[in-house]
């Protein structure tokens, strides 16, 4: 179905794999295109309920993007390289209504953090490399990189990881709210999927509800509280409101329908 992309999916979590290791997995116009389509799937398929997106081999999540489309590129090519990429994929992943988790394994570089930080949140291996080296191009982040790594990190540790173009390994990743677990490489994809069955074992209309009323407090948008309000208002109306809230008083395990 695809030409640079493994898909997998199990138990209702689709595994998006970028497969294109000799190249370290390199973000080109074809992977960006395939992803695009593969998100449009996640948001289609009801069978899919939670989304893993890692890279093939053990070298790299995705090393940044294909440095050799780069070359013809004037400004306007620039920019319209920059908004498709992010409309196709980047966007669609940060608001897709399903937890979309990176497992990354080894280099997440360029576009291949900003990838990263696109999903809802991030695992790494112990070998995992983070950064945005686009200064060493002549060039700045253009995948929401100089955006979203200010919202998880800080203004200051971005600014500085932006400007000096450094790497921060997985320890140090963690320590600044990049990733939330640290793991042997081996034990990556179990993590991620073990993760992803304990969403799927909560009320899907709720969970959707976290992650629009997440993204706009991360992106400081002042109707952020009345929008919780209101979507929380919104959940009384779910027939899921009504088993789990059945279930807690009944000392039982909830069935949630996402209804």
């Amino acid at each position: 179905m695809y030409n640079t992309l493994l898909t997998d999916l199990q138990e209702g979590t689709m595994v998006i794999t970028i497969n294109r290791p000799d190249k370290l997995n390199a973000l080109n116009k074809d992977v960006i295109e395939e992803l695009g389509k593969a998100m449009d799937e996640v948001y289609n398929n009801a069978e899919i309920k939670t989304v893993i997106l890692t890279g093939a081999g053990e070298k790299a999540f995705v090393a940044g993007a294909d440095i050799s489309e780069f070359t013809a590129l004037d400004a306007a090519g620039g920019e319209a390289l920059a908004r498709k990429g992010q409309e196709l994929v980047f966007d669609k992943i940060e608001n897709c209504p399903k937890p979309v988790i990176a497992a990354v394994n080894g280099f997440a570089l360029g576009g291949g953090c900003e990838l990263a930080m696109a999903c809802h949140f991030r695992i790494a291996s112990e070998n995992a490399k983070f950064g945005q080296p686009e200064v060493n191009l002549g060039l700045i982040p253009g995948y929401g990189g100089t955006q979203r790594l200010t919202q998880l990190i800080g203004k200051g540790k971005a600014m500085e990881l932006m400007m000096t173009g450094d790497m921060a390994g997985a320890a140090e990743a963690k320590e600044l709210g990049l990733v939330n677990h640290v793991l042997p490489l081996a034990e990556l994809l179990g993590k991620a999927k073990e993760i992803c069955q304990k969403i799927q074992g909560k009320a899907p209309i709720a969970v959707t509800n976290v992650i629009y009323c997440v993204n706009e407090a991360a992106r400081g948008e002042s109707s952020g509280f009345a929008n919780e309000i209101r979507r929380f208002g919104a959940c009384f109306s779910t027939e899921d409101m009504r088993e789990g809230t059945g279930a807690f008083l009944e000392k039982r395990k909830a069935i949630f329908k996402g209804k």
